[in-house]
């Protein structure tokens, strides 16, 4: 038998729309020899303490996420691209559980290369450049050890971070974004994490 988390059992015995779906997608994750974790509050796949695969439900699809998916093969044509923001994560989308039935010896197919991908300890290259703020910078001369922190982070909780911060228009309201996550950065914890 699998072992679960049981918040995760919670989520989707309670869950309103896609039960039915996740049900069907935990499955395959589980089959394949997956630990089941919470993290950003949804259903995450792990290999040794590496994130493979995320379940995740939106308005018009329920998809599997692979944290690496950029160096996925996808013989089948199946991965799309979740944004313009992202140069790894790649999703399968799905309307509704018969097609992941119908899909799935081809979802069990990437899983087993993306395992295959995290053993082999493949990195994905960023061909962007993250371009920081000027308040981030200002703070960086006012919290050496925020710079130093800062640049610890994963690139994607960097990138998230620098997104998040850089999105408002009003230098003042960057710079209250940014005091208000100085904790967590010096903590190493992303934007999502809990």
């Amino acid at each position: 038998m699998f072992q679960t988390d049981p918040w995760i059992d919670t989520f989707i015995s309670q869950a309103t729309v896609w039960k039915n779906e996740y049900i069907a997608l935990r499955q395959i994750l589980l089959e394949s020899g997956l630990k089941e974790e919470k993290k950003w509050w949804q259903p995450v796949y792990t290999q040794e303490g590496k994130n493979i695969a995320i379940i995740g439900a939106f308005k018009d699809f329920i998809s599997i996420g692979f944290f690496k998916g950029s160096l996925l093969s996808d013989p089948n044509h199946v991965l799309v691209k979740p944004g313009n923001n992202t140069e790894s994560s790649r999703l399968i989308k799905f309307k509704d559980s018969d097609e992941i039935h119908a899909q799935s010896d081809i979802i069990k197919a990437y899983i087993i290369e993306a395992i295959a991908i995290e053993k082999a300890g493949l990195k994905i290259e960023y061909t962007k450049d993250l371009e920081y703020p000027d308040e981030l910078y200002q703070m960086f001369h006012e919290y050496p050890s925020l710079k130093e922190a800062f640049e610890a982070l994963t690139p994607g909780r960097k990138k998230g971070y620098i997104l998040f911060f850089d999105a408002p228009k009003q230098s003042q309201t960057k710079k209250s974004r940014i005091e208000k996550h100085i904790d967590r950065i010096m903590d190493g914890k992303g934007l999502h994490d809990e």
